[in-house]
């Protein structure tokens, strides 16, 4: 087994502990970390296997512009809460 195998094997079992974190988790914006870990690990496991385009395209769509996306509703649901 080389460096590779070993550094794909740690991703994954990231990926997988992030998913159940992510699904089980109480806390919206907790679970929102946790997707968006979920998809850095993901990016980091596309450049392993050779894909940089869509690498670039996970970091930028899936943890950039969604993860800040599931922020400001969570913020603006919670500020529509509490004017009630």
């Amino acid at each position: 087994m080389d460096l590779i195998n070993i550094i794909e094997i740690i991703v994954s079992i990231l990926l997988v502990v992030m998913a159940f974190l992510a699904i089980n988790s109480k806390s919206l914006i907790k679970s929102v970390m946790y997707l968006s870990s979920l998809s850095m690990l993901a990016v980091v496991g596309f450049v392993i296997m050779k894909a940089p385009d869509v690498a670039g395209t996970e970091a930028v769509i899936g943890s950039g512009l969604v993860t800040s996306l599931f922020v400001f509703t969570l913020l603006a649901v919670r500020k529509v809460g509490k004017e009630q």
